[in-house]
């Protein structure tokens, strides 16, 4: 049986939203700790964070803090003053500092295997790497990133075919497990953990539109990998007929190998792709500019793709490849 405890959360992407709504059922969730509301949109109106916006709505008598610098005396103060039981922090963005921390019981659900992949883009790197593997990590807060002690953790297996933001969501919704069993551990003895390895670590850095290419001149698993560890954002974006189409989706190869060019369209009905040493990526899923996403059958069937038209891709130094 859960014993009820007093949260502080302190998040803003919506990896944390499922365990929010989690805490806020099964234990007292005294304060929400968020970033302030940013510009977003056309418009450049302000936008509350994920977690803002779920709080504000669905809890309304839970305190709800914007904070620019979390770290302020003022802010320390108060987060103090409520004297929590435990803190859970999921995709903040900022760091805590030892002052704010101080002898808090607190903990971070954190999107890979640490010592695997820490950093800002976790599910990415992982999916990117072809890991079959990934999972959560609930850990300490540490002075270096992603460094805690080990307080939990669960494992989901790579699909071939999964998206990353599928992924994000099937992790975020294991979070409440994770916390859950860390949580009630914490009541009974705190601290606890397994260190790290840090021979194992390896990094995710942050990823920006920039990112958002596929190079067919790479093997076709590697091209898949991509494609998929890239969507939805920053999506991967190719170019067919002198027009931008994004890559949401991809598939192994279902055909034997051949020695079309790079990037030539080997099978159009099945979106076969030629890539290097003679392997072929599956196009599943597509989005031309100004459309809606559709499979590739539905986008080939209209625009009455041919075999030996080409899909150009770009390399890492944005050259055509």
């Amino acid at each position: 049986m859960t014993t009820r405890q007093r949260i502080v959360f302190l998040g803003s992407g919506a990896f944390g939203l499922p365990t929010l709504r989690w805490l806020a059922s099964v234990h007292e969730v005294v304060a929400v700790v968020s970033q302030p509301d940013k510009p977003a949109g056309r418009g450049v109106e302000l936008s509350p964070t994920p977690i803002s916006a779920a709080a504000a709505a669905s809890l309304p008598n839970v305190p709800l803090v914007r904070a620019p610098n979390v770290n302020e005396p003022e802010t320390v103060a108060m987060l103090d003053a409520l004297k929590a039981d435990a803190w859970v922090v999921i995709a903040f963005g900022q760091k805590l500092s030892k002052a704010l921390l101080g002898g808090q019981k607190a903990m971070n659900l954190h999107a890979s295997l640490l010592p695997r992949w820490r950093g800002a883009a976790p599910i990415h790197a992982a999916m990117i790497a072809g890991d079959p593997l990934t999972g959560n990590t609930v850990i300490t807060l540490a002075e270096r990133m992603d460094a805690g002690l080990i307080l939990d953790r669960s494992e989901h297996a790579i699909s071939p075919t999964t998206t990353v933001g599928e992924l994000h969501d099937l992790l975020a919704a294991d979070g409440p497990a994770a916390i859950g069993r860390a949580l009630e551990r914490a009541r009974r003895e705190w601290p606890f953990g397994e260190h790290q390895r840090e021979a194992d670590v390896t990094l995710a850095g942050k990823l920006s539109k920039a990112d958002g290419w596929v190079d067919f001149c790479s093997d076709a698993d590697t091209c898949r990998r991509r494609i998929n560890g890239l969507s939805p954002w920053p999506g991967v974006t190719a170019t067919f007929r002198n027009e931008p189409l994004r890559l949401l989706r991809a598939g192994p190869s279902i055909a034997q190998p051949s020695k079309g060019r790079v990037g030539e369209i080997l099978d159009a009905a099945e979106g076969l792709i030629a890539c290097a040493h003679g392997t072929s990526v599956h196009l599943l899923d597509v989005q031309p500019a100004g459309k809606r996403p559709m499979p590739w059958a539905d986008f080939s069937n209209g625009k009455r793709v041919k075999p030996g038209e080409a899909i150009v891709g770009m390399s890492a130094g944005g050259a055509p490849c």
